[in-house]
């Protein structure tokens, strides 16, 4: 038995940061993974994923060349994506994660914990088990991994996830994508930009579901213009592998040489000794209240808590977890505008509720859309350039509760509109700010004008 002050069971970027703050805070902090410490940020999805669209977007521009400004040879070549993916993760080695938590006095821990009561965890190392006595408590980010899809078939074949994706050295001739959400799209617009024949396959009745429905259909029109055939409302039902995959999707075959599996996320909570503090380890997710507090000097953040997989919200509860374990301020989690970008291109970039959200929830809501294509900017950004701005107004309060952007660099954006949700900005206030000319975000002056048309009629 040792004795410290905190654990943090998973060095995800919540993890990670919550370790480094207490051990700064002079705090003994002991940090435990079994797997490469940073999480699957840095080395299977956000990091890489965005070199490789970056990648392509650089393509798409040079591709666009003949409409605006002469002529241009384009020869793709993924191996230079290859190697800037392997030197950003250091060729999947952790000691640029672990050496800075080492410095801070974090203690770290390589193996598999497990809670076993209140503010102790065991730890399966290589040189056996060893326990720890927390006694602040302990911090869970566990984290996620790939969704494993019960479908016929699948388990026996060489698919990929998002983590063999990113170990790509050659583009393969054809892809089939499963799962139209983020990753998913991401991922099938760049093997495509360098060269793939590119099927994207999903379930739901339209791609990037949870966004808007006009996000879905700028998305989809974009990806179809590209050459990437999108089928949505679709089931898998079988997969075999000879040499190529064949797919059994409605009924029909599809042969292609690889098979990318992007279809959602699993939380890493059922062998984590959950039920050992009362908690359900059959649950979805680990609920938390306003302090990322989950039990009894237990606290949860990131993915496992189901208030939004994004590396930002992680590490945001890793602050407030924080802030309560030290005892340095009141801090309190606020959940109602966290923002989200997917890097397409054009990017989506949301925050708040979307206008079905609002409508669940008894708003009384008014709407406004704004097509970025007919913008100043729109124009000047040249042929092809698409988009949609909407809006989602709570009447009653006369403020936004949520926002949509898909245009480029739509992520950029947002920025005004995550501080309008957030921060509850008066719709009249928004109206009488000036918007720089010409600039994308100024198709937002033209939604909230909308609005106010609306709301007059």
């Amino acid at each position: 038995m040792v004795n410290v002050d905190v654990v943090v069971l998973g060095l995800g970027p919540g993890g990670e940061y919550a370790a480094r703050k207490l051990a700064e805070a002079g705090l003994d902090v002991v940090g435990v993974d079994r797997a490469l410490v940073g999480g699957e940020c840095p080395f299977w999805g956000c990091t890489p994923s965005k070199l490789m669209v970056r990648a392509a977007d650089v393509l798409a521009e040079a591709r666009r060349v003949p409409a605006l400004a002469g002529r241009v040879e384009v020869a793709p070549d993924w191996s230079l994506v290859a190697a800037r993916v392997r030197e950003a993760n250091h060729d999947w080695t952790d000691h640029h994660h672990a050496g800075p938590l080492e410095d801070a006095g974090v203690r770290i821990v390589r193996g598999h914990g497990r809670l076993d009561g209140v503010g102790r965890v065991i730890v399966e190392t290589e040189d056996g088990p060893r326990t720890f006595e927390a006694a602040r408590g302990v911090v869970l980010n566990t984290g996620t991994e790939p969704a494993r899809l019960p479908v016929d078939g699948l388990a026996q074949t060489p698919y990929w996830t998002n983590r063999e994706a990113m170990l790509v050295t050659e583009v393969p001739s054809t892809l089939v994508v499963v799962g139209g959400g983020p990753n998913g799209v991401e991922l099938a617009q760049a093997f495509a930009r360098f060269g793939a024949q590119v099927t994207l396959l999903e379930a739901a009745d339209r791609i990037v579901a949870a966004e808007e429905p006009e996000a879905s259909e700028v998305l989809t029109a974009v990806l179809r213009d590209e050459g990437i055939e999108v089928r949505a409302g679709v089931e898998v039902q079988r997969v075999s592998h000879d040499g190529r995959f064949t797919l059994l999707v409605d009924g029909t075959e599809l042969v292609a040489d690889q098979l990318l599996v992007a279809a959602g996320r699993s939380n890493n909570i059922a062998d984590i000794g959950l039920d050992t503090v009362g908690l359900d380890p059959e649950a979805h997710q680990v609920d938390v209240d306003d302090r990322s507090r989950a039990g009894e000097r237990l606290w949860a953040v990131g993915d496992i808590t189901g208030r939004g997989a994004f590396t930002h919200v992680s590490r945001y509860q890793a602050y407030v977890a924080v802030a309560d374990i030290l005892g340095t301020e009141d801090v309190r989690a606020e959940y109602h505008a966290v923002s989200r970008v997917t890097f397409t291109d054009p990017e989506v970039g949301s925050v708040g509720l979307t206008e079905a959200e609002a409508r669940d929830q008894g708003l009384p809501v008014r709407v406004a859309t704004a097509d970025v294509e007919r913008s100043s900017r729109g124009w000047v950004h040249g042929p092809g350039t698409t988009g949609v701005v909407k809006l989602v107004s709570d009447v009653d309060r006369d403020v936004l509760v949520g926002a949509t952007v898909v245009a480029p660099f739509g992520g950029e954006v947002l920025g005004m509109l995550v501080t309008a949700v957030h921060a509850g900005v008066p719709l009249p206030v928004l109206r009488r700010m000036h918007f720089a000319y010409p600039t994308f975000h100024r198709a937002i002056q033209v939604a909230l004008g909308k609005l106010h048309e609306a709301g007059n009629a």
